[in-house]
């Protein structure tokens, strides 16, 4: 099963993350969004730290952690890959992995502003999972 494609969208940047589970699902859709920032095949594990969000349904679920993995980009000024979710029932708690960006290595291609609710959707397939994302670059 694919991870995850990019979508073209006007002005923003999308993608659509699949997964056999929702934890999968979420994971992948992390990965989605920082393949688009940088190459992670030039990023390492050094990084790790536990990440927990709440949201009212899978959608804000899915923003509300987006979000959050963007604000450790901005912040902290890391680059993520791995993405081990242990919960995912009412809230989402994670462990992150990556390092710090380090610009003799790293290329930032895109630097996402948000996740937005336009055009989200996170649904059951007969596959497993899939969510549409789309974010503010």
């Amino acid at each position: 099963m694919r991870r995850f494609e990019v979508i073209e969208h006007t002005a923003d940047s999308g993608i659509v993350a699949y997964g056999r589970d929702k934890r999968e699902l979420f994971a992948n859709a992390a990965y989605g969004l920082f393949s688009l920032i940088s190459d992670l095949e030039r990023v390492g594990k050094s990084y790790s730290r536990e990440v927990v969000v709440t949201g009212a349904d899978d959608e804000e679920m899915l923003v509300e952690w987006l979000n959050e993995l963007i604000f450790l980009f901005d912040v902290e000024r890391v680059l993520l890959k791995r993405f081990h979710i242990a919960e995912l029932d009412g809230r989402l708690r994670a462990t992150v992995f990556g390092e710090r960006i380090d610009e003799s290595r790293h290329s930032i291609d895109m630097a996402p502003k948000a996740t937005t609710y336009h055009m989200l959707r996170v649904e059951r397939t007969t596959e497993g999972w899939r969510a549409q994302v789309i974010f503010d670059i």
